[in-house]
Parts: structure tokens; C-alpha cells; sequence
């Protein structure tokens, strides 16, 4: 349905919500809605030249293309509004990329996106590459009723939308049996309609299927739809959030919000944010003090947020100043995009105490630049004592989960079970449990697996991955028929590789239809190389070699770039006993990436199988090189060093290791093993104390260092 017809009704609404950035998300590049400066100027970053130029009302840039060389392409759409707004161009077979060189609509310059070196023609994260596919990337949330119309055969792309930009029909549903409702009532008819009067009922879902970090399960997403439906969202791991929960990637808000104690009130988006105009509703501390006022509101009964807030006893700044901004204090800003300041929506008081122990962010030493922590944790003990050190807090748990620190799973084990935490949280808790616990606690997993909280259920077919696959069904496999779609998934990945599903009995159904759902994830994703490799890794773990083979063939296509998939296809080649395929996979992916480290290792262990022992050594020291701290490289680079007769070598190797902190078993045993053997005996029985002190309870080692010790002549 044209969007147009919506305004010919709601003209308030469509007046409002032009004005907004939602409304200007993308659209057609023309003089109206080009922001940038177009005036034949350049733009140098490490050497690339960009030139920007316009002609008859058109917009062009000339850069560096696909293939290296410069080219001058058209600009078709602008793409976001402010601060910052970039330009798509149509590379051939409906591929439409995103400029990674933007316009800072606040400086009123151009800018790169990028961070270090910039990427070579061909990777992942070159603007002409996969990352900033606009149908790949950015579609599902820029434009109304988008459809990707992915062609696999071709890898062509037939994209389609109802409205350029985000419209009415983006939070409220098609639109059409809404007019006809309409049309009727007006002439005087009676219609049968639902409650929505034809339209999509709008709730706090709508806003979290873009507003979120997370992975698409399948197409069809709709406005009244179930969010954990169409998307799985990402938990609290340490690459995205800090331990304390506040936001560190690009996470948008949908995951910090859900950990707050206003969304577990059941605050939504629209208490604070005006639907049509995505303004907020109020100004200042007003917006807060909606609720947070002295006498508690009837609505929110069971979760009192009564108080005087807006004062300077509780601030301790002059009010009017920034300090005295609740958001200031409990909405930490973090720049995403070089440009693009957003706010924590976790709530979070500030805490500079875990910031010194764990560098979490907190808004003081935000503010106030140049002051530590120290100083501001001695402020806040003045104004409000010392108790709000002792404030609960999740971030000595995921701090010490960061660390992969044995001794945190009794606190996440604390989060798992406390009803009182968000389902996020305890979802996290559990999935950080099982990485670190394995199978010591798959009796937790078991139990988060039946909880109502579908996050908490997430988080536990999330864990069963890193259980034993023997342990896995009997922990999850009550999630293969799971209400929620997300977990589903989750839980049929996780069973792809559990050898007794053929003890599944009448779980074997809910097997195959989790396993539909997972094909329709895949489906959903058919331009995304990531997908196409887990599903082969999936498909691998079934004892499905050739169609595994396919998909991974298929995500190497998709991005040539990822090593993921060639990694994946080495190793299934090594599996099937094809050890020349594996070798020359390696040998491929590394003619593309040479700088990653685990292709080389990979490939010298292709090499070590084809007995090329000199051309295997030549990689591991490649791979050392390029991951010095990686204390597997240098175990297996000494064992090939000692398998040619060059022990001494490998001695020094693992001996330096050892002097520069790297205090890993399997290296320290492969040290002793060549201390003993070249009879270096004092090296030896330094290595061997460092081993037993690693390994208290092994009583060879200790004996071991008793028999050094004595011929030594070392106490």
C-alpha cells in the first residue's frame, strides 16, 4: 500500500513523524536530501583518494573500486541523516554498498568509518565488500517492508520495498485492511474487524526487531510479531558488553534495556519516546521525574521509584548544570561510528570502584576529564556514604567470566537462579557457566533449561554447546519444542552433534521441526557467509560431508575474506582422508589473508600430515609471528622442531616462552620433556616447579621435581 494514503487520514501523525530521522533513514539522493559537500572536493585517508562531484543534478564519487583501480560511481540513495549520513551506490547486480567514507553533518567534513589500515579490495570490511552490502546489512531496518530477494544461483540480488524510507507501515503492518476498514466505515458499513482496527498492534517489539544485536531466524517479521520469533538476540559476552553490563560494541539498546529495573517494571520505548516524532516526551529531568516523583505512581506498585531526585542533596550539582542531568549520570554516552554518541539504556549507577577494578565505564570521570576514580569514589562516599560499594552488581561475575576464572562460577551460578535478575543476565550467566564449568555443570544447564524466562532458556541451549556432546540432550532436549523460535534454534545447533539422537525417541519430531527452523534460518541468510558456515558446520557434525562441503563452498563464495568457512573446509577434507584438498584449501585462504594466524597453523598441520616437515616448520613460524602470545603455536612448533633433530631449538623456543610469562601446561611439559631429554636439568627443574605449581594434585610431577631436585642438589 502506498504510504501516502496514510497521510490523507493521520496528518498530524505524518507531520510528526516527518521530522524525523526515522522518516529520513534513506532516500533517493537529489539536491533535497543530499547532505554532503558534493562541490568537486577530495578526500585522502592513507593514501586513498576519494573525489566528490556533482552534475546536473546528479551525485558522483570516484574512488577505489572493486578491483583496486579508481572508478567514478553514482550516487542512488542517501542513507541516514544526522550526525553522520552516507551514500549508497549500485555496484551491478542489485548490490547496493554503503560509502565507508561519510559526511559529519555536525563538522560539516567528510570522514572515514574505517579504524587502522584501510582493507584491500576484496575483504570483508572494504566498502565494496560484504559488510556494507545495504542488502545484506542494512535493509531489514532503513526501509518499509523490505525484501532482500537474494538470487543463490547467481548471487545477484532483486531487493524490493514498499517505501524507501522507514514509514507508517514499518511499525503498524500493511496498511491495506486498515483502509478498507476505513473506506467502509465512512460509507456507513459495519466491518468485522479485530481490536487494531486492520492494523499491527504496536508494542515494545516493534521497536526492539531494529533496535537490537542480533541474529535474523527467518523472513516474514512484522509489525504485532514475536520479536524472539524472527530474531535471537545476542547475550552479555565480553566482546560487547563490560562486565558490569553497560555497552561496549554496537549493541543498540535492546540489550542494555533489558537488564534494567524499569523494563522489568514494565517501562517501554513509548514511556519515554514520542512514537511518531522519536523525540523524547519530555525535556531535561522532567522526562525522569515522570515517574520517579515523591509519591509512588499507581502503575508501577510493585517496583517503587518514588523519591526526590531532581535536587542537588541527591545530585550534588547546581541544578541546571549537567551534572544535575539524570542521563548525564545514569545514561553513559559511547561514540559509535566516530561520530555517533548513544546512551547506555542499562540505568546503571555510577560506580567508579569497578571502573578502577575492571575499567567500566562511569559518568563522573566521563564528565569530569582528567579526575581518576579514586577521586571520584571518594566524592561518593561523602555525599552518600560508603553502602553503595556494596551494591549488588553482576560485573564481579562476568569480570571474572572474562577472565575465564574458575572461581566465578559460583557467583554466575548466584545470577542463574536469583529471580530477581533479568532473564538477560541470567541467560548470559548461564551460557558463561557452561564455557567455563564444561560438563561440571550440566546440571545447571538442565535447570535453566526449564525456566519460564525464554532468555534464561536461550542462554541454556546457548550452554549446551559447550557441554560434552554426550550431556546435551539430557539438558536441553526438553528445548527442542520450546514455544519460542530463538531458543529452538538454538537448541537443534547444539543436538546437531549429540551421538545419541538416535535415543531421541519422541523428541525425534521436535528434533526434525527445530532442524526446519534452523533451514529457514539459513534460508533467511542465504547471502551471508557466516550462516551458510555454521549451517555447514551443522551439517558436518550430522554425518552430511558432501552437503557440508556445499555450504562451506557456498560462504567462501559469499566472502572469500572469511577464514572461518576455509578453515572448516581444510578440516573436512582432513576428516575425509583428502589431505592434498586440505593442504591447497589452507594454501587458498591464506593467498587471500596471509596476516591470520590460525590459517597458518592450520595449514602447517596439513603440511606436517603431507610430511613436508620444512615447509610445516616455515608456517608455525609464520603463525608465531603473527600470534606471539599463542602458547599452542609455539608447543607444536617445538614438537616439529624436535621431530628434525633440532631439540636445542626447541628448547630455547619453549624456554623464552616460559621467561616472558607464559605459563601453559602443555608448554611447560613439552619443555621438560626436551630438558630431560638434552639432560639440561637445572632449566628443567625451573619448568618442572612452575608445572607442579599449575598442577598441585599430580603426584608425577611432583615427583618428578623431587628426583630434579636431588640431582641438582637443589632444596
Amino acid at each position: 500500500m502506498d504510504e501516502k494514503t496514510c497521510a490523507s487520514c493521520h496528518g498530524d501523525q505524518a507531520a510528526a513523524f516527518a521530522k524525523s530521522h526515522h522518516a529520513k533513514a534513506m532516500a533517493l539522493a537529489n539536491d533535497r536530501t543530499v547532505r554532503g559537500n558534493f562541490n568537486n572536493v577530495r578526500f585522502d585517508h592513507d593514501g586513498i583518494v576519494t573525489s566528490f562531484s556533482r552534475r546536473s543534478g546528479r551525485f558522483f564519487v570516484r574512488t577505489e573500486g572493486p578491483d583496486g583501480k579508481q572508478e567514478e560511481f553514482e550516487v542512488k540513495y542517501t542513507f541516514a541523516y544526522a550526525p553522520l549520513q552516507q551514500y549508497l551506490v549500485d555496484l551491478g547486480g542489485g548490490r547496493l554498498q554503503a560509502l565507508d567514507i561519510a559526511w559529519d553533518t555536525s563538522k560539516q567534513e567528510w570522514f572515514w568509518l574505517g579504524e587502522g589500515t584501510p582493507p584491500k579490495p576484496g575483504l570483508t570490511y572494504h566498502w565494496t565488500g560484504p559488510f556494507y552490502r545495504w542488502n545484506r546489512t542494512c535493509i531489514d531496518c532503513h526501509s518499509t517492508d523490505p525484501r532482500r530477494n537474494f538470487q543463490s544461483q547467481t548471487n545477484d540480488y532483486k531487493s524490493t520495498y514498499v517505501a524507501t524510507s522507514i514509514g507508517c507501515q514499518s511499525c503498524h503492518g500493511g496498511g491495506a485492511k486498515h483502509v478498507e476498514w476505513a473506506e467502509a466505515r465512512s460509507k456507513g458499513a459495519s466491518m468485522p474487524v479485530a481490536s487494531g482496527q486492520g492494523l499491527s498492534q504496536v508494542d515494545v517489539n516493534t521497536c526492539f526487531g531494529c533496535h537490537s544485536r542480533r541474529i535474523k531466524l527467518g523472513d516474514g517479521y512484522a509489525a504485532g510479531k514475536s520479536f524472539l520469533g524472527y530474531f535471537s538476540p545476542a547475550l552479555l559476552r565480553p566482546d560487547l558488553y563490560f562486565p558490569d553490563g553497560q555497552i561496549l560494541d554496537e549493541v543498540f539498546e535492546y540489550g542494555s534495556f533489558q537488564q534494567s529495573k524499569m523494563a522489568r517494571a514494565g517501562v517501554t520505548c513509548l514511556d519515554c519516546h514520542s512514537p511518531h516524532a522519536a523525540t523524547l516526551k519530555a525535556d531535561g529531568n522532567a522526562l525522569c521525574t515522570q515517574c520517579h516523583t515523591e509519591t509512588a505512581p499507581e502503575r508501577f506498585t510493585k517496583n517503587d521509584p518514588s523519591g526526590v531526585f531532581d535536587t542537588p542533596a541527591h545530585t550534588h550539582h547546581p541544578v541546571g548544570s549537567s551534572g544535575a542531568q539524570c542521563a548525564n549520570c545514569h545514561m553513559p554516552e559511547r561514540t559509535y561510528m566516530k561520530v555517533d554518541p548513544r546512551r547506555d539504556h542499562s540505568f546503571v549507577i555510577p560506580r567508579p570502584d569497578l571502573s578502577a577494578a575492571y575499567g567500566t565505564p562511569n559518568a563522573c570521570t566521563t564528565c569530569h576529564e582528567g579526575k581518576t576514580n579514586a577521586w571520584a569514589a571518594e566524592n561518593m562516599d561523602n555525599w552518600y556514604g560508603t553502602a553503595w560499594r556494596a551494591r549488588p552488581t553482576i560485573a564481579h561475575a562476568f569480570a571474572g567470566a572474562a577472565r575465564s576464572d574458575p572461581d566465578s562460577i559460583e557467583a554466575l551460578h548466584k545470577l542463574v537462579v536469583d529471580k530477581e535478575q533479568a532473564g538477560i543476565v541470567r541467560g548470559s550467566a548461564i551460557a558463561q557457566m557452561s564455557r567455563i564449568g564444561g560438563p561440571d555443570v550440566a546440571a545447571d544447564v538442565k535447570a535453566a533449561a526449564g525456566d519460564s524466562d525464554p532468555l534464561v532458556r536461550l542462554g541454556a541451549a546457548e550452554a549446551a554447546g559447550n557441554l560434552p556432546p554426550g550431556l546435551r540432550l539430557e539438558a536441553i532436549g526438553n528445548l527442542l519444542g520450546d514455544e519460542t523460535r530463538a531458543v529452538r534454534v538454538a537448541a537443534a545447533t547444539a543436538l546437531g552433534s549429540t551421538p545419541s539422537l538416535d535415543l531421541l525417541g519422541n523428541q525425534r519430531r521436535s528434533f526434525d521441526a527445530a532442524v526446519e527452523d534452523l533451514r529457514a534460518y539459513v534460508e533467511a541468510n542465504a547471502d551471508v557467509a557466516e550462516a551458510q558456515n555454521n549451517y555447514g558446520t551443522f551439517l558436518l557434525a550430522q554425518r552430511r560431508a558432501g552437503d557440508a562441503e556445499k555450504a562451506f563452498h557456498k560462504a567462501i563464495v559469499l566472502d572469500r575474506a572469511l577464514a572461518g568457512p576455509h578453515i572448516n573446509l581444510a578440516e573436512l577434507y582432513r576428516a575425509t582422508g583428502q589431505n592434498d584438498k586440505s593442504e591447497r584449501a589452507y594454501a587458498e585462504a591464506i593467498a587471500i589473508s596471509p596476516d591470520r594466524a590460525d590459517l597458518r597453523y592450520g595449514h602447517a598441520l596439513s603440511l606436517v600430515r603431507k610430511k613436508a616437515m620444512p615447509q610445516a616448520i616455515r608456517e608455525l613460524d609464520e603463525a608465531v609471528r603473527l600470534d606471539p602470545v599463542n602458547a599452542r603455536y609455539k608447543t607444536t612448533l617445538a614438537i616439529a622442531l624436535d621431530s628434525l633433530g633440532r631439540t636445542e631449538e626447541a628448547f630455547y623456543l619453549l624456554g623464552r616462552a616460559v621467561a616472558g610469562g607464559e605459563l601453559d601446561a602443555d608448554l611447560l611439559g613439552t619443555a621438560v620433556k626436551y630438558g630431560l631429554k638434552l639432560r639440561r636439568f637445572p632449566e628443567t627443574l625451573e619448568y618442572a616447579e612452575t608445572l607442579a605449581r599449575l598442577r598441585p594434585d599430580d603426584p608425577q610431577i611432583a615427583e618428578l621435581v623431587r628426583q630434579l631436585r636431588e640431582v641438582t642438589g637443589t632444596k
